[in-house]
């Protein structure tokens, strides 16, 4: 028998999560709502407002309340510039559906153009806005205003410096670890997105400051049809691309099991000072596109465990092509990075709570879509092909940094101005301060 019950407005001021320490860490938010209502085409299975159902999940969880929530600028030109070519910056500028019927077959191949990136209203806003975030959350990491950093609308890692790829149009991924590279010696980037991080590699292939590591599917056939073992970097950079080819079906333990094994010693061998973690949700079983069978707690906890070494971090969105639980599932890590639990039902206040039914749970089970083909044979042999590589590692790339190079760009030109306008001060203003600073001094005298 209930012998105590919270009145309605008790209950409706409870939190939705639980604190799991004393102390977090300083976790930024940044979003721009905007973000989520460009719109690919009605048969393309990339769909931006999935980030609508994440920003809704994560307000209805008051997570909201644990974070320092930005709206970022969009990226300017000179910032895309940073690693994109102008030709192609350019053409995202001025292209728009209507005039690709005009162009001509050579053109849009130059580009890349096609049913996988095609061009759509605001293409080039939708670029800027979610390379502006990614931008802004390195800023507030080199500051030190914030431990983790998350953009959910950024981790694009298949775009090229000179065309689009995979649904990405600029690689937000690189410029941002570029902007990073100014302070930090050494950047480690993680990516378990279920396809190779090939964007982020390809530019990063000749350089020891940045390792990849990527945990894919391959086949030699599977988008993007790279991410090879054998893929290990050239030049200074040899040794410090790493991949790990997956087969079909891996379920949970297999998935944590290998990814703790493999990323431990490589963040001890290469002691990177800031980590980038790509978290493409169609690694998730049940996925439109996918075919493993990880649940979110799986993908979470290696989100965990990298957040477990307290190095800053920069966490960023990806792939994931069922909606539903794509939002399920960063809602779930944002909670995961602000060291707190979730209560796995729903809030049945939130807007878009018809989403996720039959069972409103923050964890559905989707697992066992698929049969697991990766053996024990196999993941041991993977593992010990990228443990191999890391033998040949013997000491952490340092680099020396005398003097900071400037930033990618940091302000526009309107920000400065208006920064410039208000710290001119009028005559009368600064009489004015005088006089009440005066008088302020007077008061303390009796």
């Amino acid at each position: 028998m209930t012998t105590f019950s919270t009145d309605a407005k008790t209950e409706s001021n409870t939190p939705l999560y639980l604190a799991n320490s004393a102390s977090s860490p300083n976790v930024s938010y940044h979003y721009n709502p905007t973000i989520s209502q460009y719109h690919y085409g009605p048969h393309h299975p990339m769909k931006p407002f999935r980030l609508m159902l994440t920003d809704h999940l994560v307000i209805s969880y008051k997570l909201y309340e644990k974070m320092d929530l930005f709206t970022p600028r969009s990226a300017t030109k000179e910032e895309l510039l940073e690693f994109h070519s102008e030709d192609y910056i350019d053409f995202l500028q001025k292209v728009t559906p209507e005039m690709t019927a005009k162009l001509s077959d050579q053109k849009l191949a130059q580009f890349n153009i096609g049913d996988d990136c095609p061009v759509f209203d605001g293409i080039y806003d939708y670029s800027s806005k979610y390379a502006g975030a990614s931008l802004d959350a390195s800023r507030k990491l080199i500051s030190g205003m914030s431990d983790i950093a998350i953009n959910w609308s950024g981790g694009l890692h298949h775009a090229k410096k000179f065309e689009p790829s995979g649904f990405c149009y600029v690689n937000d991924i690189v410029l941002s670890i570029l902007n990073l590279l100014r302070v930090h010696p050494r950047v480690m980037y993680i990516d378990i997105d279920l396809h190779h991080g090939d964007g982020v590699q390809e530019a990063f292939y000749t350089t020891d400051r940045v390792m990849t590591v990527s945990f894919h599917k391959f086949n030699g056939e599977f988008f993007p049809g790279t991410g090879s073992v054998d893929e290990v970097g050239i030049g200074k950079g040899k040794n410090y691309a790493i991949n790990v080819p997956l087969k079909d079906g891996i379920d949970d333990d297999s998935y944590i099991r290998l990814f703790k094994s493999i990323m431990e010693p490589l963040i001890t061998k290469f002691q990177p000072t800031c980590i980038v973690q790509q978290c493409g949700a169609d690694s998730l079983g049940y996925d439109r596109l996918g075919c493993f069978n990880l649940n979110i707690r799986a993908h979470g906890e290696c989100v965990k465990f990298i957040r477990s070494f307290g190095l800053p971090m920069l966490v960023l969105g990806g792939g994931g092509y069922t909606p539903r639980n794509v939002s399920r599932l960063w809602c779930y890590e944002t909670s995961v990075l602000n060291d707190v639990t979730l209560d796995h039902k729903i809030p049945n206040y939130l807007p878009t709570y018809d989403w996720f039914g039959p069972d409103y749970s923050l964890h559905p089970q989707l697992e066992g879509r698929i049969d697991n083909k990766n053996s024990k044979k196999y993941l041991e042999s993977v593992k010990h092909e990228v443990l191999e590589q890391l033998r040949y590692l013997n000491y952490a790339p340092s680099v020396q940094m005398s003097e900071i190079p400037p930033d990618l760009t940091g302000l526009t030109e309107e920000e400065e101005d208006i920064i410039k306008e208000l710290n001119e001060e009028t005559t009368e203003e600064k009489y004015m301060k005088r006089v009440k600073d005066e008088a302020r001094v007077g008061e303390m005298v009796e």
